[in-house]
């Protein structure tokens, strides 16, 4: 009998190649979200349509003979910088209801591993050049935004399930995704996906905008990387937090320059007011690591792989231009 999975968040971008990942290691998968995926079919093999902020529709999700073997919970209000410093209610209130009645639900029908998407934003503001932080120094805890303190209670509240009933509780702390599939436009959009956007949308020589000072760094990963490292960490004993993520760190400006090279283009850069986030990041992928997993892809390489398809959606989109 194939393994059965239950991908809530089926519809979004990670959960969307997660379910593909799936489906060619052999599993049976529910896929669940409130959404249908914006730009292809899932590939799962039965997708439901519900809205996880509803316990019953949680329930409904979970319900399967037997249980499920596992349970990937990606479910979340989320985006970009402008929707995190933007949706700040929204995220808490929605989040936490979809996080309270999934782990409470999965226990009771018997998921044997269940698995918890977090988030890097969890982490407090660090400085260019600080030294790497481990998972433990989480703590003291000072998230930048509301997204990370949401994320932080969620991890809490599942690790407390683990210990109270049993259930084996996997948790991830995500850096920066990107790749094709993804949301790229509308206010959701990650830096990637937006650098990628503005530049196929500029001409030869254009002006882009990019919000602050272009000297916050960050990490990217492509959303293969971040499957495969989801997937090594589901399938360890490792039950404390770990962070996946491309140990790689560049400016904002360094990304549109990253960007511009695989476009083609020259493009000047006009830096404008904008939510920015914490100036630095830099976290110890050890963790991870010793389970046998590194990435594969550097920054331009993903962006050599994402750019193309975004640059389609912009063309779709502006046919005459």
């Amino acid at each position: 009998m194939n393994k059965k999975a239950l991908v809530c968040g089926a519809g979004g971008f990670i959960g969307g190649h997660l379910v593909k990942r799936l489906k060619k290691e052999g599993f049976w998968v529910r896929g669940v979200d409130i959404k249908s995926h914006e730009f292809v079919k899932s590939a799962a093999d039965e997708f439901l349509l519900l809205d996880l902020r509803i316990r019953e529709n949680c329930i409904k999700a979970l319900t399967m003979k037997e249980g499920f073997d596992e349970v990937y919970q990606l479910a979340a209000d989320m985006g970009g910088m402008g929707f995190i410093h933007s949706a700040e209610c929204e995220i808490m209130h929605n989040s936490s209801l979809i996080n309270n009645y999934m782990i409470d639900e999965a226990v009771k029908s018997g998921a044997k591993k269940y698995f918890f998407s977090s988030s890097v934003c969890i982490y407090r503001d660090m400085k260019i050049g600080e030294k790497e932080m481990t998972e433990e120094q989480a703590y003291p805890a000072m998230p930048d935004n509301e997204y990370g303190w949401e994320k932080l209670y969620a991890e809490r509240m599942i690790a407390a399930y683990g210990r109270k009933y049993g259930i084996e509780v996997r948790i991830a702390r995500f850096q920066n995704c990107f790749g094709p599939e993804g949301t790229w436009t509308g206010g959701r959009e990650k830096a990637p996906a937006a650098m990628c956007r503005k530049i196929a949308e500029a001409k030869d020589g254009g002006d882009i905008e990019v919000w602050g000072d272009g000297t916050a760094v960050r990490s990217y990963i492509y959303v293969d990387d971040l499957v495969d490292g989801i997937r090594k960490l589901t399938d360890s004993n490792l039950n404390t937090p770990a962070n996946i993520g491309n140990p790689e760190y560049i400016s904002v400006d360094e990304l549109v320059k990253i960007v511009a090279k695989v476009a083609g283009k020259n493009v000047n850069i006009k830096h404008v007011d904008g939510p920015v986030g914490v100036e630095s990041r830099n976290f110890s992928n050890a963790k991870i690591y010793s389970l046998g997993w590194k990435p594969k892809f550097k920054t331009e390489q993903g962006i050599e792989k994402t750019y193309p398809w975004i640059k389609e959606q912009v063309e779709k989109q502006t046919p005459f231009r």
